[in-house]
């Protein structure tokens, strides 16, 4: 059928997804650091996204398109709230500071006793890209630790020395066959990170976790500073960069 339909411009696309929080629909999302409309038939012709798009990017025009599908978009609401939500009891969005947490008295401790465990400096609930919600509370008016996997078990005092006092997204690029880029233009965009800190190795694939954070940065048209540390497989840190 021919019926009024978005149409989106990528060259003059930054990337900001206010258009996506704008579609009630949910019929545009980013790719590759641009909006996209996902479905023909999510798309219900009003034009609600038009008014948020501060490049101009977003136009009507009149062509053969699928008809709108109600049912199919409330299917498509549901599935994304359910993704947002972490899907299951496992995935679902906790944070869960430390200050809560009763520390022993110097005097109750025996000189004979074990060494302290180390307490963990976790602060939230998942870690994974993958499986966070970029919209998830916690990210807002935070300190981003991202850190390819790898690391953690590289660098013996991780918690204390990055973990602490941070919100933390872990991942490799070997193993998941995603493009980070495209959650974390998300996470960076709808919130107001203070700062990331990234943590890599130095083999060569890890790489990949650093130009995902620099590409996400700039699709979202922030200016977030970035630090990148660079940890040798032997525990060592080679190398600290600001970019």
């Amino acid at each position: 059928m021919i019926r009024r339909i978005i149409t989106i411009d990528t060259e003059k696309c930054t990337g900001c997804a206010l258009c996506v929080n704008a579609c009630h629909e949910g019929a545009i999302g980013l790719r590759d650091g641009k909006a996209v409309l996902l479905r023909e038939d999510y798309c219900d012709g009003l034009g609600d996204c038009l008014p948020a798009c501060p490049a101009d990017a977003i136009h009507f025009e009149e062509r053969e398109a699928a008809a709108y599908d109600h049912e199919a978009v409330q299917k498509h609401l549901a599935a994304r709230k359910h993704a947002a939500a972490g899907g299951c009891p496992g995935s679902a969005a906790a944070f869960f500071g430390h200050e809560h947490i009763e520390k022993p008295q110097a005097d109750t401790v025996s000189s004979t006793s074990a060494p302290a465990v180390p307490e963990s400096q976790l602060s939230q609930w998942p870690v994974q890209i993958k499986l966070v919600a970029p919209n998830a509370p916690y990210f807002n008016g935070c300190d981003l630790l991202i850190a390819a996997d790898c690391t953690a078990y590289a660098y013996g005092n991780f918690h204390q020395a990055f973990i602490k006092d941070h919100i933390t997204l872990v991942g490799c690029p070997k193993l998941d066959a995603v493009d980070y880029s495209e959650k974390l233009t998300q996470i960076f965009t709808y919130n107001d990170i203070k700062r990331i800190t990234l943590t890599r190795m130095t083999v060569p694939c890890c790489g990949g976790m650093a130009m995902a954070v620099q590409k996400a940065i700039q699709a979202s048209g922030k200016n977030i500073p970035l630090k990148i540390v660079i940890i040798s497989p032997d525990g060592q840190i080679v190398q600290t960069q600001e970019v």
